[in-house]
């Protein structure tokens, strides 16, 4: 099945909640490949209507004619057209170049009350009706347009029989929508030229927020017709979607006004949730490659690393974690507060990693250097790293130091998925098991959630802080595994010349 291919002929609305930019989200919203072509400028907002520029009619069929000469259009939706010049130039178009669905929404008066529609135009609309498959007029147009089919105006007719009287007289369905009535329901009513009716029916939601709901539903329709080849299944599809569509609209937060429904609510749910801390480990990933490729860690791995090339590094090692200790103690005093990755149980994760690098120095390291390295000065690298996580720290923000930590915890639980099981009598299985530890595996699964809760809960700027502390932290293990064969001498130099502007 390919995608359809839905042209959207209608005007602008640069806030994106109505117009052609609602038709093309609506359009993509269904799986559709949108194209527009603009019928008219609208300087507009969700308090209403400015202005309206009418290009001219030449460069309008210009446009038109650029699709139609090169791509097929499986469905058209006809928005607002404004003039009568415009409504006869898109309807001898369409005439010469009608896709297998058409589908007309009459915009006359948008939700604001403005009149987007003058009398001239109104009257021509009846020749387009006529290559229409369907019409979608809201209540305010539907009585236009029965007025336009010759209904008396002494005695106002229903909605259907409004809908009956403009589907007879210009042979297409209509389908007349109830969003503007009141009631529990919101009932939209498809009535056919021989005035057969099915109707279509959802909870009504609570919300001022309806902006461009007549253009998205038609454009909705217009690309799930061209997939279905059914009119019923199109209207029934797309009405839970603008259901859906209106009960997100205030999360949305567009606008003081009457503001646009939220087109992407059912994709965005059917989406799978990637955690920002999943973003962050697949954009260092040139990085992991690295690190495991590097020379120490193949040495490490194959038994045939220098022993005492692996004592500086542990070395190194001692400083490293006699400083971040005290960093993974600072989280824990800052956990204390509830809040998102914080509260006593947050604390007590990070009082435990603390006590465990305590213990890792303590024990394992200083049982494996054995009194040789014990003096070793601080290498630039291993500085340069804890330079980089006191700025963290020094940033006022638990977030940034907690996702400038987490790379030690996530980094080294990844090296030691990646070394396996060292076999009997390898020279370095004790560290190799301290790294595939299902223990510290785990502990390095809760700091990545304590972490996500922090960036979920973090401003736009705080997080994008976390993300490049999390994304230095990253190269800096690198360079610190590069650092014991010698190729480490000046590693780093160029991470510690980003270090200045990491956290701003």
């Amino acid at each position: 099945m390919t995608v359809p291919r839905v042209l959207a002929v209608a005007g602008t609305d640069p806030t994106g909640g109505a117009g052609l930019q609602a038709d093309l989200k609506a359009i993509a919203a269904h799986d559709g490949y949108g194209m527009g072509v603009v019928t008219a400028l609208v300087a507009q907002n969700t308090h209403g209507v400015r202005s309206v520029h009418v290009p001219d009619v030449g460069f309008l069929r210009e446009q038109l004619d650029a699709v139609s000469d090169d791509v097929v259009i499986d469905a058209v939706k006809i928005g607002m057209l404004g003039t009568a010049e415009v409504v006869r130039t898109v309807t001898d178009w369409l005439r010469e170049h009608r896709p297998p669905v058409v589908v007309v929404d009459p915009v006359m008066v948008a939700t604001s009350g403005d009149r987007l529609l003058d009398e001239d135009a109104a009257a021509a609309m009846g020749t387009l009706f006529a290559l229409a498959d369907l019409v979608t007029p809201n209540r305010a147009e539907l009585a236009v347009l029965a007025e336009l089919a010759g209904a008396p105006s002494r005695a106002p007719l229903s909605s259907l029989e409004a809908a009956r009287l403009v589907a007879s007289t210009w042979d297409v369905l209509v389908l007349a929508k109830g969003g503007h009535d009141e009631g529990p329901t919101s009932d939209d009513v498809l009535v056919s030229p021989s005035g057969s009716v099915r109707r279509f029916t959802a909870p009504r939601v609570a919300t001022t927020n309806t902006h461009g709901t007549g253009c998205s539903l038609s454009s909705a329709i217009a690309t799930l017709a061209a997939r279905h080849g059914d009119w019923e299944l199109a209207v029934g599809v797309a009405k839970p979607w603008l259901t859906a569509a209106l009960q997100g609209a205030d999360g949305l937060q567009v606008g003081s006004g009457n503001g646009p429904v939220d087109h992407g609510a059912v994709v965005r749910a059917a989406l799978p949730v990637v955690p920002t801390t999943d973003v962050w480990w697949d954009d260092v990933g040139s990085m992991l490659r690295s690190t495991i490729e590097c020379g120490f860690l193949v040495g490490l791995r194959d038994g045939t690393l220098d022993a005492d090339v692996f004592a500086g590094y542990l070395a190194q090692d001692v400083h490293y974690l006699r400083a971040y200790e005290r960093h993974l103690a600072a989280l824990s005093a800052s956990a204390a507060a509830v809040g998102a990755g914080r509260g006593p149980a947050a604390a007590a994760f990070w009082a435990a990693a603390s006590e465990g690098c305590a213990a890792e120095a303590r024990d394992l390291h200083h049982r494996r250097l054995a009194g040789t390295h014990a003096d070793d000065p601080v290498h630039p690298t291993c500085a340069g790293y804890l330079a980089h996580l006191q700025r963290a720290a020094d940033s006022g923000s638990a977030a940034v130091l907690a996702a400038a930590v987490l790379p030690c915890f996530r980094v080294y639980a990844w090296v030691g998925a990646q070394l396996g099981t060292a076999p009997d009598g390898h020279p370095f299985a004790d560290w190799i098991a301290a790294y595939g530890d299902e223990g510290f595996a785990a502990s390095s699964a809760e700091a990545t959630r304590l972490v996500e809760e922090m960036a979920a809960a973090a401003t736009p700027a705080e997080r994008g802080r976390m993300a490049r502390a999390f994304r230095r932290s990253t190269e800096w293990e690198l360079a610190f595994f590069e650092m014991p064969l010698g190729l480490g001498a000046g590693a780093g130099a160029g991470v510690i010349a980003a270090e200045a502007s990491l956290l701003r």
